[in-house]
């Protein structure tokens, strides 16, 4: 169909939905496949109508177009089968099952054997994975948010799910243009014209005595019409000629003539109704028909503008795509419920919610302070202090200015677009970027000495397809950089006052940015040199900040003036103008009124000790709530993504958090896996890492990293030249004040030697099985169960089950689990070869769903179902025998499997074929890693070499030799180990020799080699899920427990203190390998050499691990110098 077909159906779908005529809109999406209608989608899901459902889904879709597809209409049917046996309805199961489940059978014949299977049960939940389904109405809606995610990842969905931003009753208004346009055109136009049809040419008749009728001036059709006159094209009156064509978002502001035009109400029409009192600016667009060119007409647009300025005619609203079926929110779903009080210990200045972790909040404040905050639990996960973090590359105005006044304030701080990347704009000179890590570390990256006094504001952009940083200053000037490199890239100059405010934004492919400064100017620049392309003055005439609605559509401003009187306002960008005014702010404001949109529906801004919210298509208050009280004059407020959640500042340094019903229900999911362990007061920073946002991107990582500024160096008590380094510690209370006396605090440390049972606590797993060697363990995503593989080629699977003593399930140490059979009494055993499998090399791997292991001990590699242990399919028979298994991160089809000949192949599971294959190393490969962000795989091997392999093309990028501790001679042999930490720029190598943290160039960063309290051989080493530790076994039975980032040794666990006497033979005993709980960093699995498997963990009333070494350790340093160079050559 053409484009102009297109547009014309979705003109048409918006007039029905005007006129009501549902059936026949929803019928025309489907028809045309232009439009996906989610909320129309929804609405049928939730009620059920299955039959429609599917319906409109094949209007867009076929079961057999691509896997996310079939995952549609599979989620969809099996809901419908659950739902029937739920009925205890066998006949319409069975129906079901025959005629709508069965073509799946083909793809996953196992899976539809066990939905056959519940129709033996007397009720499906006894099936271990439908024990949690609940009632009908959860269920779907359960199965509706996943509907969600797969169709908006289909990409035959791409471009169907955004209804383009019409303004409301187009048609009519394109109708009326084109009658209008004719009736000018008619050689005998009459005043008062009767059009009856719209099927033919309009004609007035000649009047009777032969003369030519004025022009009507109050016509039924248009209203009046302006004086013809001939304008200058528009080119002559832009102030810069552009070297490319700047987007339709800002055209209408690059024309005008009048270099500053204000924007005063006209008191004309009725009351709300703002228009420019100069006209001019929008008749800059002649269309001069070509059979009269003695004549200039005005666009329809000008007429249809001249129209409304007249009669008065109420403004036009916009038709964004999320509001295609009208009024889709209420109320109801705006966020006033407060369901949090935090306390940040200073003023906040600024927040913002994390784009992906909607719950993960980031403040300045006025101190110079950031924290990041984990609402869902209370947790503040992260904090920093100010400090300058390379002096010596600092101007000397900035220098002088510290010296001369210390104190510093956060102006801005907000989260890069993709939420890897923080940036914090300070009062004085500096901005400074932070990579984090969605457990909540937070590593320092980029620091900028970007202004000339203080930093206003600071934005993100990605002009070039590379991430930018935007500054403004008091220096009046904007400045683009570098997000990686903090390399100048671009400087606007034009203002002649401070800029307050930058609003980088784009359509299509043309990148500007809008700027505001405190004397009211607006300026408008694309990435070039030619200056800016708008110079326009805000409502106020003072602070003005500027945002987008969340679809990119609609542009408003709030701002607020020297007197007091704030403007909220929306924009035309197509001309420059004011579009609407909202009303209902206080007479004289108390402060700068700051605000936030939200589901391209919603506007917040806090005014009056008060939150106020508008509806975007209104100008007066939707409602307003004082949030319990306790709020200031003029609050800071910020939704997150979903705006089911708002932040708002309140007094007493405190943070309100406010919710609707979506937002209550997240909190309560987080709630649900809080940790339960004791809190410090509310005050203190608390390193107990909480659990990360359920709806976040990153699997597996819940545990957000504790803070570092605990440590007592990391506070200064004045600012000096020698250390300007950071704030008074009065200015930040809940940080402990440094220890003066550097012998001291090396003094009052202590490691942290655990011998003893009673100073831990420690589990045996219960076992009645024949007992091999622990080779491979690991817990399940979900942390519930935990699964071992024996060297006999053997699994066990432990679960903590609900109870009176465990009431929640939770795998820990004080709670004896249950050792996991299935009914029908298989075991869970690899294939093996005819040689003994106590000498094959073991590996696993688990699903990110907990549902399927994939596992082999010399043999085939096996895939087995973990409610039933069913060996679904075997594949790569040996030889050569596969030594360790790796999904990949994107795609859980591909796995990489190393093998004994040193290879690694790129299998895909789905078509049964080896991809690629691999070769760099000339020893079995005994680890594998991905890293999603940086595009790679690292491998590992028995001849202790490292390899990066680039995902895309499965091409060797680089490749080391591990490095020799200084007390080893010769090459080093055998098995190393290699795991991504969470920040997937630092890896963890393990090897019997060291443990060591290389980057992704392969460079050593830090190595421990055992010594002192730990002399063994080192047996295995694991990350905490936290990334803050590291848990590594000996030979000796012991366990020790690093600081990930410095590997200082924090605590050694004795064998004595977790193995039980009568357990105990002689120190033969030692753990093979240690399993980190993927939700309490401090929990820890430790397989043994003798079969045992134990649970261990620290006590309540001691919740870590020892305490955190100092920076100096005295003269014997905990991390070995790393020497110069390896003992072989880089490959």
């Amino acid at each position: 169909m053409s484009s102009l077909s297109r547009e014309l159906v979705f003109l048409i779908l918006q007039f029905l939905d005007e006129e009501k005529f549902k059936e026949t809109v929803h019928k025309l999406e489907q028809e045309s496949a232009f439009y996906f209608n989610m909320k129309h989608f929804e609405d049928l899901v939730q009620g059920g109508e299955w039959d429609e459902v599917e319906k409109y889904l094949s209007g867009f879709t076929k079961v057999e177009d691509n896997r996310y597809s079939m995952k549609i209409f599979f989620e969809i049917r099996k809901q419908k089968y659950l739902e029937a046996l739920d009925r205890h309805d066998r006949a319409k199961a069975v129906e079901i099952l025959v005629k709508d489940l069965k073509v799946f059978a083909s793809f996953n014949e196992e899976l539809f054997k066990e939905i056959t299977q519940l129709l033996t049960l007397e009720n499906f939940r006894q099936n271990e994975q439908l024990s949690k389904y609940g009632d009908t109405k959860s269920a779907r809606n359960i199965m509706l948010m996943e509907l969600k995610k797969l169709i908006e990842a289909n990409p035959l969905f791409r471009d169907k799910l955004n209804f383009p931003p019409f303004k409301v009753s187009r048609l009519r208004t394109l109708i009326n243009q084109s009658l209008n346009w004719q009736h000018q055109l008619c050689k005998n136009p009459r005043p008062n014209p009767d059009i009856k049809t719209l099927f033919t040419d309009h004609s007035c008749a000649a009047p009777t005595n032969g003369a030519r009728v004025p022009p009507p001036a109050n016509g039924p059709l248009v209203g009046p019409i302006p004086k013809s006159a001939a304008f200058p094209p528009m080119g002559a009156h832009a102030p810069f000629q552009p070297v490319v064509s700047p987007p339709n978002a800002i055209a209408g502001w690059m024309t005008n003539a009048n270099p500053s035009l204000p924007h005063a109400a006209v008191a004309q029409g009725p009351p709300g109704l703002v228009q420019p009192p100069n006209t001019a600016a929008f008749l800059k667009h002649p269309r001069t028909p070509t059979s009269t060119p003695g004549i200039d007409y005005q666009s329809a647009d000008s007429e249809h503008l001249m129209k409304r300025m007249r009669v008065g005619q109420p403004d036009e609203v916009s038709f964004s795509g999320a509001s295609h079926p009208a009024n889709i929110y209420t109320q109801d779903d705006l966020p006033k419920q407060v369901v949090r009080n935090l306390n940040q210990g200073s003023n906040v200045m600024s927040l913002d919610f994390h784009p992906v972790q909607q719950t993960i909040l980031l403040v300045g404040t006025n101190v110079g302070d950031i924290g990041i905050w984990e609402v869902g639990s209370r947790e503040r996960i992260a904090h920093r202090t100010f400090k300058v973090w390379d002096i010596s590359s600092c101007t000397l105005p900035l220098q002088a200015a510290l010296m001369k006044d210390a104190a510093i304030s956060v102006n801005r701080c907000l989260w890069s677009p993709d939420g890897n990347i923080l940036g914090v704009a300070f009062s004085k000179h500096i901005v400074q970027t932070y990579a984090f890590v969605p457990n909540g570390e937070l590593r320092q990256q980029v620091e900028i000495d970007a202004h000339i006094g203080g930093v206003n504001d600071i934005a993100f952009s990605h002009p070039n397809k590379i991430l930018s940083i935007i500054t403004c200053g008091d220096d009046k000037l904007i400045k683009v950089w570098d997000a990686q490199t903090g390399q100048k890239q671009y400087t606007f100059e034009g203002h002649e006052a401070p800029v307050y405010s930058v609003c980088p934004h784009y359509k299509e492919s043309i990148q500007f940015i809008f700027s505001t400064a405190i004397d009211g100017k607006i300026k408008a620049w694309l990435y070039d040199c030619l200056g800016s392309r708008v110079d326009y003055d805000a409502p106020g005439h003072w602070c003005t900040t500027m945002a987008y609605s969340a679809d990119g559509t609609r542009l408003f401003s709030c701002g607020t003036s020297k007197d007091g009187d704030s403007h909220l306002v929306e924009w035309n960008e197509t001309e420059g103008a004011i579009k609407r005014t909202y009303s209902g702010f206080r007479k004289r404001s108390l402060g700068v009124v700051q605000f936030d949109t939200t589901r391209n529906r919603f506007l917040a801004a806090g005014d009056e000790f008060l939150v106020k919210f508008w509806d975007m298509d209104g100008t007066n208050i939707l409602m307003t709530t004082d949030c319990d009280g306790g709020l200031p004059a003029s609050p800071r407020l910020r939704f997150n993504r979903e705006g089911s959640l708002i932040a708002v500042t309140a007094n007493d340094n405190g943070i309100k958090i406010l919710a609707n019903t979506d937002g209550q229900r997240l909190l309560r999911m987080l709630e649900t896996r809080a940790y339960e362990g004791s809190r410090g007061p509310p005050q203190q920073i608390n390193t107990k890492p909480p659990i990360v946002n359920t709806l976040g991107s990153v699997s597996n990582v819940s545990s957000p990293m504790a803070v570092n500024s605990e440590r007592p160096d990391r506070v200064l008590p004045t600012v000096s030249m020698s250390g300007l380094a950071s704030m008074d510690v009065s200015r930040t209370p809940d940080v402990k004040p440094r220890l003066t006396d550097e012998s001291e605090k090396v003094k009052i440390w202590k490691l942290a030697d655990i011998v003893d049972s009673g100073h831990l606590r420690a589990l045996r797993m219960p076992d009645t099985t024949t007992l091999s060697k622990v080779v491979r363990l690991l817990y399940t995503n979900s942390g519930v169960s935990l699964l071992a593989l024996g060297s006999n080629a053997s699994h066990k699977l432990w679960k903590w089950l609900r109870s009176d003593r465990n009431p929640g399930g939770k795998s820990t140490a004080s709670v004896a689990p249950q050792m996991w059979q299935p009914a029908n009494g298989i075991l869970m055993t690899n294939d093996t070869t005819d040689g003994n499998p106590e000498e094959a090399t073991a590996c696993i791997a688990l699903s990110k769903n907990d549902s399927y292991v994939m596992s082999a001990s010399g043999g085939k590699v096996s895939l087995f179902n973990m409610m039933t242990f069913k060996v679904m399919t075997t594949f790569m028979a040996p030889p050569p025998a596969a030594t360790f298994l790796a999904f990949h991160p994107q795609d859980n089809n591909i796995i990489a499997i190393g093998m004994e000949d040193s290879t690694i192949q790129i299998y895909n599971v789905r078509v049964d074929e080896v991809k690629s294959k691999l070769k760099g190393h000339s020893k079995k490969i005994t680890g594998l890693a991905f890293s999603q962000s940086m595009n790679m795989l690292v491998s590992s091997g028995a001849d202790a070499q490292l390899c990066v392999w680039s995902i895309d093309g499965w091409e060797k990028k680089k490749s080391r030799y591990i490095q020799t501790p200084a007390n080893r001679s010769g090459a080093l042999v055998g098995d190393t180990r290699v795991q991504f930490h969470n920040d997937q720029t630092h890896i963890l190598v393990v090897h019997e020799s060291q443990l060591a943290i290389y980057d992704t160039k392969l460079e050593c960063l830090r190595s421990w080699s055992p010594r002192d309290a730990l002399p063994a051989p080192v047996s295995s080493a694991i990350y905490s899920c936290d990334g803050l530790l590291i848990y590594a076994g000996f030979c000796d039975g012991a366990i020790g427990v690093f600081e990930a980032e410095s590997l200082r040794l924090r605590c050694r666990i004795a064998p004595s203190a977790y193995i039980p006497p009568s357990m105990s033979s002689g120190g033969s005993v030692y753990p093979t390998v240690i399993a980190a709980h993927p939700l309490e960093p401090n929990q820890i699995a430790v397989g043994m050499s003798d079969g045992a498997v134990h649970v261990v963990e620290p006590l309540d009333s001691d919740p870590k691990w020892g305490a955190a070494p100092p920076q100096d350790n005295g003269a014997h340093p905990a991390i070995s110098a790393a020497p110069a160079a390896a003992n072989k050559p880089e490959v």
